[in-house]
């Protein structure tokens, strides 16, 4: 027999407050994407949860290893980065270490980390407007950047004539199936600009057109390179702590130049 308690449970106007195609929560239980935790815990890599999380399915074992290989890639640039600095200005000052490592990730912007994101749209909305024609289209982008006298995001290094790093990731797309028409129209943007400026490929534009081509969208491509260097960030953090001097210089006074009046 239905109560009237169990029919004003039926009829009761549920409100949902959030709505979520990730995990879903229950007693006992973690479902995400579709998959038991317990089940992926142990049996997939660090790079197969982010492809999981993001794209909402697992990647292939070629694909893991990409992935992989493109985090380790983005791991760390010694202190030369913004970020990096600004994180162990923080911990020489002795906040707490997940303060350190926020003010890290928050010094990340649009000249410092939002190169790759650059990159993928430029790539991404190239390959847009045809699959067919790479070298036309590459023109047309060194064109309009060169004409307008700006950067194309994902080529030159303030440190490097040729970024180590972008060859050796071109080869792994290569060897793991992940090189196909934004990866190519990468390469041909890199050599007209290497022709007409002497520019290479840096690691943002590797990585940003393998992503691509992984069919990962531009608008996540800041947030996969914070996910690279955050662990580098860390060490850093830590290093600063445990051994340099807390609120140590960073430079003399003498060698600060004042031009005030």
């Amino acid at each position: 027999m239905i109560t009237e308690d169990v029919l004003k449970d039926i009829f009761k106007p549920r409100t949902l407050k959030w709505r979520t195609s990730i995990t879903k929560v229950e007693p006992n239980k973690l479902t995400t994407r579709g998959y038991l935790q317990e089940d992926l815990i142990g049996n997939i890599s660090f790079a197969e949860m982010i492809h999981l999380l993001i794209k909402g399915e697992l990647p292939s074992k070629n694909e893991a290893k990409m992935l992989g290989a493109v985090l380790v890639s983005f791991c760390d640039h010694g202190v030369t980065p913004p970020s990096t600095q600004a994180a162990r200005i923080m911990a020489s000052t002795g906040s707490p270490l997940h303060a350190c490592i926020a003010g890290g990730l928050l010094a990340f912007g649009k000249n410092h980390a939002g190169a790759i994101e650059h990159a993928m749209k430029t790539l991404q909305d190239g390959i847009k407007r045809t699959e067919d024609d790479i070298n036309r289209i590459a023109e047309e982008i060194v064109g309009h950047f060169l004409k307008n006298d700006e950067k194309i995001c994902g080529f030159g290094h303030r440190y490097h004539d040729e970024d180590p790093r972008a060859r050796r990731l071109i080869e792994l797309a290569k060897k793991y199936g992940c090189f196909s028409k934004h990866s190519e129209l990468a390469i041909t943007i890199e050599n007209l600009l290497f022709e007409k400026k002497g520019i290479r490929m840096n690691i943002d534009g590797a990585n940003g057109a393998i992503l691509s081509d992984m069919g990962f969208n531009w608008t996540v491509g800041s947030g996969m390179f914070m996910i690279g260097r955050l662990p580098g960030i860390l060490a850093h953090v830590n290093e600063e702590k445990t051994r340099e001097s807390p609120f140590r210089k960073f430079f003399e006074i003498d060698e600060i130049y004042y031009d005030g009046v």
